[in-house]
């Protein structure tokens, strides 16, 4: 069986703000306000590897101040994660890779969020933006309520139902203008950061939490999760070849230009995209398995990984068909190619990604 993920998720709106102890309705905004219940699963398999599953709830309110506008706030989010199965060749990683191992651990989530969302794209303007901020605190309500119960702040691995929780703090922010010159040609650019810390009953980021790039949706010209963290790359032949490249720390940007190829084809428009990918990921620790890994502004620009490519979208407003095809410019790990453009092979640097709607 090959590696897949797979995932499924029942939620629960209601156009309003519901509490528990409040009997009559609350909206107090001229736009309507929201609740949402959501349970979910995901499971991850890694082939020859490992096998996760994740599963979790939440409920999160969103209310909005103006059309533009929207904050939501998801007071309770508890998510679990555990390891159902892996092989000797994992175990044998997990020597070599101790903080990838405890990435994997079995563990409770249970964290606050905050999002404020800004999006004018209704005005309908040539310059359209859509802005969105997010901080995530998991664990250190958790943590408060043990040392309420005379147990340390500082002490590790304290439980949750029988099982260790993580506690971290989670920063993202992610800004996208459109520009429109004319109705069938459009630029299109995204930047994105983040930043987890893990501290206090487990200092290192769960694997469901930690950032990624590569892939149909970020830079398009490697696989999803193969690029990272910092200069650090696995040989093909060591015990990391496998590992799924993630970091606490995440960079990247994102350019495109639309355009029109084909109106009115078989119900749909036919539209073309050139598009130029950046970025990386990094670890905020030094990590003495992973050299060069952690994020420093020393040869920074050397560390982001750079790509450009093609695309094809087949655009029925309700369904949006895509194929892109990446090619790599520039890899941060060394290569033996002194050049910028360091790829050894063309043939080794392109990435084919279909999929369903725009990237960004």
């Amino acid at each position: 069986m090959n590696s897949y993920e797979l995932g499924a998720a029942l939620s629960l709106e209601f156009p309003r703000l519901v509490l528990p102890w409040v009997r009559y309705r609350i909206d107090p905004f001229r736009f309507p306000s929201q609740t949402n219940f959501k349970i979910y699963a995901e499971q991850v398999n890694r082939a020859r590897y490992f096998k996760m599953l994740s599963f979790g709830g939440s409920v999160a309110y969103s209310f909005q101040p103006s059309r533009s506008m929207k904050h939501t706030v998801t007071p309770l989010h508890l998510a679990f994660n555990h390891l159902q199965h892996r092989t000797a060749a994992f175990d044998s990683i997990a020597e070599a890779n101790p903080m990838l191992f405890h990435s994997l651990d079995d563990q409770f989530i249970p964290s606050v969020t905050y999002t404020f969302t800004y999006d004018n794209s209704w005005q309908q303007r040539r310059m359209r933006l859509w802005w969105e901020n997010s901080f995530t605190s998991a664990g250190n309500v958790t943590s408060l309520i043990y040392a309420a119960f005379g147990r340390s702040l500082k002490e590790k691995d304290k439980k949750f139902l029988g099982t260790p929780f993580a506690q971290f703090m989670k920063i993202s922010s992610e800004i996208r203008p459109l520009y429109y010159i004319s109705d069938k040609q459009q630029i299109a650019a995204r930047f994105m950061a983040g930043v987890i810390w893990s501290y206090g009953n487990k200092t290192i980021a769960p694997y469901s939490e930690q950032f990624y790039v590569g892939g149909a949706n970020s830079i398009r010209a490697f696989t999803v999760r193969s690029i990272g963290p910092g200069r650090f790359h696995p040989a093909e032949s060591s015990t990391y070849s496998y590992v799924d490249e993630t970091g606490d720390i995440k960079l990247e940007a994102n350019l495109e230009y639309r355009f029109r190829i084909l109106s009115s084809l078989f119900g749909g428009n036919l539209n073309g995209a050139v598009f130029l990918d950046a970025g990386n990921v990094w670890l905020m620790r030094k990590d003495e398995a992973r050299p060069d890994a952690e994020f420093s502004f020393n040869k920074f620009f050397d560390s982001i990984a750079l790509g450009t490519g093609l695309g094809i979208r087949y655009d029925l407003s309700f369904l949006v068909l895509r194929l892109d095809w990446g090619i790599a410019l520039h890899v941060p790990y060394e290569t033996g190619i002194s050049k910028y453009y360091n790829i050894p092979r063309f043939k080794d640097g392109m990435g084919i990604h279909f999929a369903i709607g725009y990237p960004f």
